[in-house]
């Protein structure tokens, strides 16, 4: 369903119009205060006859036809629409042909509720025809329902709420076209201000373009000085790090000893995996002396049954202390 889009006169024109319409369908008189309503929408032309609630082509059709295409429309979900191709309106046929139908009395109570849902959603959406073709239906299905007053009440209200607003509109845009001009004139005199002073701003344009030259020069003199200076310090530091002696290469570490950490029980009866990066710090006797957790995967499951087995590991001696990483990895099958 779609809402109902109005542009222009149009827009105070047509709900007066449904406003009209839904007066004419509910035996209601329109108030004395439309007489005070604006001019386009007092000149407008009378409104259209409501249309039946069940469409010419549907009632001119026989039962057995109506009885396929009304189970049909249940089937395919159109209980309420499209116009003219729904299950209420084949239903009200039906009842119109078979009056003491009780199957055909029994869908009609059914399907009332989804159409007055459907009527309501219409309104709240500000579709308006689609609603009073909705209320048409329920009207006609039983002419007393409780909530006919209160629809018909919102589509009045809603469709004078549509008006006022679409006035508030018209004058919003009225007062925008207003400010618009104003606008207009203002940016008239300030072009002509700003032609005014140009010629000034020309002649301080050149001489702050003058100075900035200068500037420039200067201050391509002093990156010229700095770059050379620069690399007069980065040859002086190639070449002492060209005499600097170069340091010794890190020891070679031999493992003698590296015993397997224990598996966490826990992970173990529930099949976790996983592994350990150390950082593990080797003394000259080949002894581990430090070690830490670099990263570990899941987080703390394994970290310390792997610190306490690298902490009893052997290498052999080595000329200076050094620093290495391992990685312990956890699997319960192995």
């Amino acid at each position: 369903m779609s809402y109902i889009t109005i542009h222009g006169k149009a827009r105070l024109i047509a709900p007066a119009l449904l406003l009209a319409s839904l007066a004419a369908c509910s035996g209601k008189e329109e108030p004395a205060a439309s007489a005070a309503a604006p001019a386009d929408t007092a000149t407008a032309a009378p409104a259209p006859t409501p249309e039946p609630a069940v469409s010419a082509k549907v009632q001119s059709m026989d039962v057995e036809q109506l009885r396929d295409l009304a189970s049909a429309a249940l089937r395919d979900n159109r209980m309420y629409a499209p116009a003219g191709d729904n299950a209420m309106e084949y239903y009200l046929a039906l009842r119109d042909k078979l009056p003491d139908d009780a199957a055909v009395k029994s869908a009609l109570t059914d399907l009332q509720p989804y159409t007055l849902i459907a009527a309501e959603q219409s309104v709240t959406r500000e579709n308006f025809s689609e609603a009073q073709r909705l209320i048409a239906l329920i009207e006609k299905v039983d002419a007393s329902a409780p909530a006919l007053p209160r629809l018909k009440s919102d589509i009045e209200n809603g469709l004078k709420l549509v008006v006022r607003r679409t006035q508030d509109e018209t004058d919003k845009a009225r007062r925008d076209a207003e400010n618009r001009a104003k606008q207009l004139v203002e940016q008239q005199r300030m072009a002509q201000q700003q032609a005014t002073e140009a010629a000034a701003a020309q002649q301080l344009a050149a001489r702050v373009e003058a100075a900035r030259q200068e500037a420039a020069r200067e201050e391509s003199a002093r990156l010229e000085a700095e770059r050379q200076a620069a690399a007069r310090r980065e040859a002086e530091q190639r070449a002492a790090a060209a005499a600097a002696p170069k340091p010794a290469a890190a020891p070679v570490l031999r493992a003698v000893s590296t015993p397997a950490p224990r598996y966490p029980a826990d992970a173990l009866r529930s099949g976790t995996s996983g592994e350990v990066l150390l950082e593990i710090s080797v003394g000259t006797d080949g002894s581990v002396t430090d070690a830490r957790v670099l990263r570990s995967n899941p987080p703390r499951t394994f970290d310390r049954e792997a610190l306490n087995a690298v902490k009893r590991w052997k290498f052999e001696p080595i000329s200076t202390p050094t620093t290495t990483r391992r990685t312990l990895a956890f699997q319960p099958n192995q």
